[in-house]
C-alpha cells in the first residue's frame, strides 16, 4: 500500500525536484489511528495543481511554508490530523578542479551529506580512484563540462582549479546559473583583478559580489585539508541558514530537510512482508537526529535507517513491531532529559515526537 507513491516521490528528488508528501491520519484519540491517505505535490506544478487548489487555505499555506522552510508541518482538526513532509533533492557540492584542495573537500562534502561531483580536464586528476567519495567524476574541459553538469538552484559550486585562466572560465560559465553558493579561491589580488574583468565584461556589480572570493571562512588555514575545512564550513551555512538564496521567504529560518534515501527507496519496493515506517515528527533541545529522520522496522528485527540510535530507538523498535501487528500508526514521545536519560547514559538532552506507520 503506498509503494507507488513512494516510487513517485523518489523520481521526484531524483530529477531534482522538491516535492511535499502529505499523509492524511484519522486518530482514535491522541496517541493512534489509520491512515487514510497520502498524497504527494511537486512544487513545479503546484500552481496549477487542481488537488492542492481545491485544499483549504490552512493547508495550502503550510504546505507553501513547508516549501519556505524545509520543516515538517502538522495541521490538526478534530476528525483528522495532515502530516506535511518536504522533500528537496540531495544538495550537490560540484567542485571544479580535480587538485590538493578538491580531495579533502570531496571527502568532507560526502561526510556532511552532500552529493558530490569532481570535474578536471586531466585524467590523472578526474578518476573515481583519486575520490571514492564522488558520486561522479568528470574528465572534461572547464569549456564544455557545464553541458554535463545540468547546474540547479540546489547546487553548490566550489570553483578550485589549477590556474587563473581556467578559473575565469569555471566563474563565467557558473554565474549563467543561480546556484545556492558559488565560491571561487585565489588570493587578493588575484580576485580582484577577476572582478574587474568581469564588471569590464557587463556583469553586474551584485551578481560579481554574491561570489564569495576568497572562498571559505577565515580560520587561518594553511594546509590543505584546512582549507578544505574552511571551505566546507562556509557551504554549511549556506546550506543550513541562507535558505532566501534559493528563491525562499528571507524572512523565514531554512532548513535543508533531512531523510534517508535508502528508506524512501525500500518503500517504493512492493514486499509480501509487513514493516514500519518510523519518522520524527518534531524534535526539541539535544538530539541525535532531527525531525524527518526516518527508519524501516520488520517484525524480524530488521531496520533500515536510523532515529538516532541507542535505548530510545530500540524502545521505538518494540513499539514499531506492535503497531504492525495492530495495522495502525501510533505517535510516541522519547524523552531524552531528566534522571532517566542519564541513568540509561544518553548523552543528548532532547525530546523527540515520532509517527510510527504500519505497512
Amino acid at each position: 500500500m503506498f509503494e507507488q507513491i513512494y516510487k513517485c516521490l523518489a523520481e521526484e528528488i531524483s530529477s531534482g525536484n522538491e516535492a511535499v508528501l502529505l499523509t492524511f491520519m484519522k486518530p482514535v484519540n491522541n496517541k493512534k489511528g489509520s491512515i487514510s491517505n497520502k498524497i504527494l505535490l511537486s512544487k513545479d506544478n503546484l500552481d496549477n495543481n487542481q488537488i492542492f487548489n481545491s485544499m483549504s487555505e490552512e493547508i495550502r499555506q503550510k504546505i507553501l511554508l513547508a516549501f519556505d522552510s524545509g520543516n515538517l508541518q502538522l495541521v490538526d482538526n478534530p476528525d483528522e490530523t495532515i502530516l506535511i513532509e518536504p522533500y528537496f533533492p540531495k544538495p550537490r557540492l560540484v567542485i571544479l578542479g580535480g587538485g590538493h584542495i578538491a580531495k579533502p573537500l570531496a571527502e568532507f562534502g560526502a561526510k556532511v551529506g552532500f552529493s558530490v561531483v569532481v570535474v578536471d580536464d586531466r585524467p590523472t586528476f578526474a578518476n573515481p580512484s583519486r575520490f571514492p567519495e564522488a558520486s561522479k567524476v568528470i574528465c572534461d574541459s572547464f569549456e564544455n563540462c557545464f553541458t554535463r553538469l545540468d547546474i540547479k538552484k540546489s547546487d553548490f559550486i566550489v570553483i578550485v582549479t589549477r590556474g587563473h585562466r581556467h578559473d575565469g572560465i569555471c566563474l563565467r560559465n557558473t554565474l549563467n546559473y543561480s546556484p545556492a553558493y558559488i565560491g571561487m579561491i585565489g588570493s587578493k589580488r588575484r580576485v580582484k583583478a577577476m572582478k574587474e574583468e568581469l564588471l569590464n565584461e557587463g556583469y553586474s556589480k551584485d551578481l560579481i559580489d554574491s561570489v564569495n572570493a576568497p572562498i571559505g571562512l577565515d580560520i587561518g588555514a594553511v594546509t590543505p585539508e584546512e582549507i578544505a575545512i574552511s571551505i566546507i564550513a562556509q557551504v554549511i551555512s549556506y546550506r543550513r541558514t541562507k535558505g532566501n538564496i534559493l528563491n525562499r521567504d528571507p524572512n523565514t529560518k531554512f532548513n535543508w530537510p533531512e531523510y534517508d534515501e535508502s528508506v524512501i527507496e525500500e518503500m517504493s519496493k512492493e514486499t509480501e512482508f509487513p514493516r514500519a515506517l518510523v519518522t520524527i515528527i518534531s524534535s526539541k533541545g539535544s538530539v541525535p537526529r532531527k525531525a524527518g529522520a526516518k527508519m524501516i522496522v520488520w517484525m524480524d528485527g530488521r531496520v533500515i535507517g536510523s532515529i538516532g540510535g541507542g535505548c530510545s530507538e530500540a524502545s521505538i523498535i518494540t513499539i514499531a513491531r506492535s503497531t504492525i501487528l495492530n495495522k495502525e500508526y501510533r505517535i510516541e514521545r522519547v524523552d531524552m532529559t531528566g534522571n532517566v536519560a542519564e541513568d540509561e547514559g544518553m548523552v543528548c538532552g532532547g525530546i523527540i515526537d515520532v509517527l510510527i506507520e504500519s505497512f
